[in-house]
């Protein structure tokens, strides 16, 4: 009975230890992203994903700075090689978390980079796969205001492009900031970015 204690006991401050290293690991790469080091980020949250191979949220942070920093590059074999270091991320995240709502906003995105980077070339292939992407995200989560507000910036995004109204889709703007004032994140490290993006998104093309 003394050895199982000693076992447990060591088990547990095993354990603690983890998840502090795990948390110092993530407040550094989130500190690392914030002080506009993004690719020092990138490598920080790589590190820990192979250190915490069944927590999906360290490879979702590196794909998300990979692809956040695809958008305007002029580059295409710098943006191929973004993207498809943050597709394979998405393909970890995925394989520990699978219709995570989250990571399939994150998908949508990364084939909205490539849409923005030669619609002509993309949009043919890829609107479809956001449009599902968004369609089963909002059936498992549609009270997610990530969810809300990134369709609702594809819609109005689309509808801008094909030169038709972009108003109808301010309401759902609206309803995301909405969602946004009373989302609580499971953990400090889960998702909950977008708030200030609808607000601007709200402000600059509805004129509110």
């Amino acid at each position: 009975m003394k050895h199982l204690i000693i076992i447990a006991t060591l088990l547990i401050s095993g354990f603690v230890h983890s998840q502090t290293n795990y948390e110092k690991g993530m407040q550094k790469a989130f500190g690392l992203w914030g002080s506009n080091s993004p690719i020092e980020a990138s490598n920080m949250f790589e590190r820990i994903a192979k250190a915490e191979s069944d927590n999906w949220l360290p490879p979702y942070y590196a794909a998300q700075i990979n692809i956040i920093g695809s958008f305007g590059e002029k580059d295409k074999e710098k943006l191929t090689a973004q993207l498809k270091k943050a597709q394979d991320l998405i393909n970890d995240a995925t394989a520990i978390s699978k219709n995570n709502p989250e990571i399939l906003v994150l998908q949508a995105l990364l084939h909205t980079a490539w849409v923005a980077f030669d619609g002509a070339t993309y949009g043919m292939t890829l609107s479809g796969k956001v449009v599902e992407l968004y369609t089963k995200a909002a059936e498992i989560a549609p009270e997610n205001p990530r969810v809300v507000f990134s369709k609702a910036e594809w819609d109005m995004g689309s509808a801008r492009y094909f030169g038709q109204d972009i108003m109808p889709f301010c309401k759902d703007i609206e309803s995301a900031i909405e969602l946004f004032a009373n989302f609580k994140p499971e953990t400090p490290f889960h998702p909950n970015w977008g708030k200030d993006r609808a607000v601007q998104v709200l402000v600059e093309s509805c004129g509110k």
